[in-house]
C-alpha cells in the first residue's frame, strides 16, 4: 500500500476525478446496481456511510474507520456495524475497483488515516489508477465482472421476450429497444438508467421529455454499436450518454428561468439509495433532506 503525507482534506483535492457532487453520486448508482449483491447488508451501511463522507472532495475520503463507524453508530441508535464488518467491505471495494486505498503518515512518520479515493464507473475497461508519478495499487476488475457474469448466468431463469416488460415502461421506448434487444428484462435495466436521471434532475413528472431523451440516448447507443467494437458495456454507455442530454436539458431549463428572474441559483443536492443530501458548505457537512424538510446534519 503507496503513503501519502496526512493533511486537511482540501490537500487531497488533486486525487478526485470527479467535477462535482451529482458526478460521483452517478458512478456510486452505477456501482451499486452492478455490485450491490457483493456486499451484506452491513457492509452497504459502511459503503454509503464512506460515500457520504466523501460528500466535501467528490469522491475523496480521509475519516478515520472510528469517525464512520461512531457516525453509522449514532444514526443506527447504537445498533451500529463491527470494524471487522467495515473492514471486510474495504477489502471487497478495492477488489472489485470502486475505490483504491492509501495510507496516509504524518511529518513525523507515524501512521494517521487511510484515504480513500474513489474511482469512476469504467464504459470498457477498468477504473483508472491515480497517476501522480508514484507506485499505485491495481484491482482485478475485469476477472471480478467475469466471475460474476458466469456466476449471474447460472442463477439467471430464461430470458423473456418484450411482451413481458412492466408496464411502467413506457411504450415508445419498449417497442424501440425491442427492436434490438428483446428481452424484457434488459429493457427494463436500460429504462432504470433512465428514472435514475430523471429523478436527480427532477425531471420525473415530466414523461415527454424523459421518453424523447431516451429514445435520442438509445439511439446514439445503437450508431455506436453498429459502427464500432470498443463498447464492452453497452448500458453503462448508454447511461454515459442520457447523463449528457439530462445535463444540458436541465441547463438550458435552469437558464431559461433565471432570465425570467423565476428561480436563483439553486443548492447541490446529491442522492444516495433514495435519500437526498445538500451539502451544507458552511459547517462542512452534508444535511438529509426529505420532501423540503432538514432531518439531521452529518
Amino acid at each position: 500500500m503507496m503513503h501519502v503525507k496526512s493533511g486537511r482534506i482540501e490537500g487531497f483535492e488533486q486525487f478526485s476525478q470527479f467535477e462535482n457532487l451529482r458526478e460521483f453520486n452517478h458512478h456510486i448508482e452505477m456501482w451499486l446496481l452492478e455490485h450491490k449483491t457483493n456486499f451484506s447488508k452491513g457492509e452497504l451501511v459502511g459503503l454509503k456511510r464512506l460515500v457520504r463522507f466523501a460528500a466535501k472532495i467528490p469522491g475523496v475520503c480521509n475519516a478515520k474507520i472510528g469517525t464512520v463507524l461512531k457516525a453509522i453508530h449514532q444514526e443506527y441508535h447504537d445498533n451500529g456495524i463491527s470494524r471487522s464488518t467495515f473492514k471486510r467491505m474495504i477489502g471487497k471495494a478495492k477488489k472489485i475497483g470502486i475505490f483504491t486505498v492509501y495510507e496516509t503518515e504524518r511529518k513525523n512518520g507515524s501512521q494517521s488515516s487511510n484515504l480513500y479515493v474513489f474511482h469512476r464507473f469504467s464504459v470498457s475497461e477498468p477504473p483508472k489508477q491515480e497517476t501522480m508519478n508514484h507506485p499505485i495499487e491495481t484491482s482485478n476488475l475485469f476477472k471480478t465482472e467475469k466471475d460474476q457474469k458466469i456466476k449471474k448466468r447460472k442463477e439467471e431463469p430464461s430470458e423473456l421476450h418484450s411482451t413481458f416488460v412492466s408496464n411502467r415502461v413506457p411504450q415508445e421506448f419498449t417497442q424501440l429497444v425491442t427492436c434490438f434487444f428483446d428481452d424484457a428484462k434488459l429493457i427494463e435495466d436500460y429504462w432504470h438508467m433512465v428514472h435514475i436521471l430523471a429523478f436527480d434532475y427532477k425531471l420525473h413528472n415530466e414523461t415527454d421529455v424523459i421518453v424523447g431523451i431516451a429514445i435520442d440516448s438509445f439511439r446514439q447507443l445503437i450508431r455506436k454499436l453498429k459502427f464500432t467494437k470498443v463498447v464492452r458495456k453497452p448500458i453503462a454507455y448508454f447511461f454515459g450518454i442520457l447523463r449528457q442530454k439530462f445535463c444540458r436539458y436541465y441547463d438550458e431549463w435552469l437558464e431559461e428561468k433565471r432570465e425570467e428572474g423565476i428561480i436563483e441559483e439553486e443548492p447541490i443536492l446529491y442522492h444516495i439509495d433514495g435519500e437526498t443530501f445538500e451539502w451544507d458548505w458552511l459547517h462542512g457537512g452534508s444535511v438529509r433532506m426529505k420532501q423540503g424538510t432538514v432531518l439531521s446534519l452529518h
